[in-house]
C-alpha cells in the first residue's frame, strides 16, 4: 500500500503527541526490576513500548520482540539476572544487528546467553541467574542502548556496578537519560569521571510515575514548520518541556537556526506543558552538525535541509548503518528520488553541496524504518505531492501519525 500525501495551505493545528518510547521502555524494564505494582502513565501504544509490555507481562518462554533493537538490548539484560528460562528472537533484519558486545559483557558478569543462530547476532537463550556485578569495561563507541541495559540492572547486582566506557561515548545524552530514570525510582546512579559511572547495589521504588511525551515525534512537527510557506503557521504539540532529559529535546535548538521558534507554556502543577511552534525569518547558508549524541533526528535534519537548499555536512552517523535499515544508504537512494545528490563520506558522514539531478515519480520506499516514513511525510509542505510506500512502518513509535497529519488538514489517499 502506498499513500499520496498533499499538504494543507494553512498550517494551525494542536497535536496530542505520543510518550516517549525511550522512556517508556527504561521505564517499564525498572518497573519490573521493582517488582513493582504500579505501572508509568501516559505509555505510549508504539510497537516497541507494546512488546516489552507483554514480554514483562506474561514472561514467555519465546520471546519475539519484531523489530525493536530497544526490547532486544533491554530485554537481553533484564532475563539475564531473572529467575527463568528465555529465548529472544525478533525480525530477519534484528537476527543481523549486532549484540555481541552486550552478550560479552553480561557473561563476564556472569550471564548464562548462548546464540541459536549466528556467533554475535539473536536469537538468543537465555538463563538467568543472580549476577555478582563489580568493574566492567565496554567501548563507548557502541550502541547506548547496550549501556542502558547494563545500567539498569545495576542496582540489582550483588556488588553493583563499575561503568567505564571506552574511546569516545555515543550518544550521551540517552545514557544521561537512563540514569535520570534510574534516580527517578530511586538509584544510587551518578558519573564519578568523564568515562565512568558507579551503581550502588540496592533496589529501585515502586511508584507513580508520569511519563513525558515524545521530543523525536516533535521533531517531525518542527520539520513541517521548517518546510511551511505560510508565514502564520502555528503548531502547538502538547506534553513537552523546555528542560526534557531527552536526547532528542536538542531539535527545538537545530530547527531555531531553521526558523521555527519553540513557545513553552508555564504550569504550576509539575506536569509537562507543551510547545507552541512559530515561524521565524532566517536564511542559513550553510548547517554542520555532529549528530554523534542525536542521530535519531538525522533524517528529519538531512531532509529538511536538502528541500530548504541549504547545503549541510552532517557527521556522527555511523550507527544509521546498522538501524531498522541502512540509513545512509536509504537517505541517498530516496532523495536521489526527489532531485538531490548526497555523498557520503566514510561511511559516517553525509553532505549535500547543492548538487541536483532529475526526479522521479516513483514512491519514497520506507525498507522497514519507522523514521524513514515520518521523515519524508513533511515534505508535502514544499508543495508536492508525495508517495509514501509501507506507511504502516510509522506504528513502531508514532502509530496515529497519519491520523494527525489529517488532523492538521493533510489529505491522504490510499494508492
Amino acid at each position: 500500500m502506498q499513500y499520496i500525501i498533499n499538504a494543507p495551505l494553512k498550517l494551525d493545528t494542536r497535536i496530542a503527541l505520543p510518550a516517549s518510547k525511550s522512556i517508556c521502555n527504561r521505564a517499564l524494564i525498572i518497573h519490573a526490576l521493582a517488582g513493582g505494582t504500579t505501572m508509568p502513565c501516559n505509555l505510549s501504544d508504539c510497537d516497541d513500548t507494546v512488546v516489552v509490555t507483554r514480554a514483562l507481562r506474561s514472561m514467555p518462554d519465546i520471546v519475539d520482540i519484531g523489530a525493536s533493537g530497544t526490547a532486544m538490548r533491554f530485554l537481553t539484560a533484564y532475563f539475564s539476572c531473572r529467575p527463568g528460562t528465555h529465548t529472544l528472537t525478533g525480525s530477519e533484519r534484528m537476527k543481523h544487528r549486532p549484540i555481541k558486545p552486550l552478550v560479552d559483557a553480561l557473561r563476564y558478569l556472569g550471564a548464562r546467553i548462548e546464540y541459536l543462530e549466528t556467533e554475535g547476532f539473536p536469537p538468543l537463550r537465555i538463563e538467568g541467574t543472580e549476577l555478582e556485578g563489580g568493574r566492567l569495561e565496554i567501548a563507548g563507541q557502541v550502541s547506548s542502548q547496550f549501556i542502558s541495559a547494563l545500567l539498569m540492572i545495576g542496582p540489582v547486582l550483588r556488588g553493583g556496578l563499575e561503568l567505564k566506557m571506552t574511546g569516545q561515548i555515543a550518544s550521551r545524552p540517552y545514557i544521561d537519560l537512563t540514569l535520570w530514570t534510574m534516580k527517578e525510582f530511586g538509584a544510587e546512579a551518578e558519573w564519578t569521571d568523564i568515562d565512568t559511572i558507579r551503581i550502588q547495589p540496592g533496589h529501585y521504588l515502586d511508584r507513580e510515575y508520569l511519563i513525558e511525551n515524545d521530543w523525536s515525534a516533535a521533531s517531525y512537527w518542527y520539520e513541517m514548520m521548517a518546510l511551511s510557506g505560510d508565514p502564520e503557521a502555528c503548531v502547538r504539540l502538547t506534553g513537552l518541556t523546555d528542560n526534557s532529559k531527552q536526547g532528542d529535546s536538542v531539535a527545538r535548538h537545530l530547527f531555531s537556526l531553521l526558523g521555527v521558534k519553540s513557545v513553552f507554556e508555564k504550569r504550576t502543577d509539575g506536569k509537562p506543558g507543551g510547545v507552541t511552534l512559530k515561524r521565524l525569518p532566517t536564511r542559513l547558508p550553510r548547517l554542520e552538525y555532529d549528530f554523534i549524541n542525536s542521530p535519531d533526528l538525522a533524517q528529519t535534519l538531512v531532509v529538511t535541509c536538502t528541500m530548504m537548499n541549504i547545503p549541510f555536512y552532517f557527521k556522527g552517523l555511523a550507527s544509521l548503518r546498522i538501524k531498522e535499515t541502512d540509513r545512509i544508504e536509504a537517505l541517498k537512494t530516496e532523495l536521489r528520488k526527489l532531485g538531490y545528490v548526497l555523498r557520503d563520506v566514510d561511511g559516517c558522514a553525509l553532505t549535500w553541496d547543492g548538487e541536483r539531478c532529475e526526479p522521479s515519480d516513483a514512491p519514497i520506499e520506507t525498507y522497514g524504518d519507522h523514521r524513514m516514513a515520518l521523515a519524508f511525510a513533511p515534505v508535502a509542505m514544499t508543495g508536492r505531492e508525495v508517495k509514501i510506500a509501507h506507511p504502516g512502518v510509522v506504528s513502531k513509535s508514532y502509530p496515529h501519525f497519519w491520523d494527525d497529519l489529517r488532523q492538521a488538514g493533510f489529505t491522504l489517499n490510499e494508492l
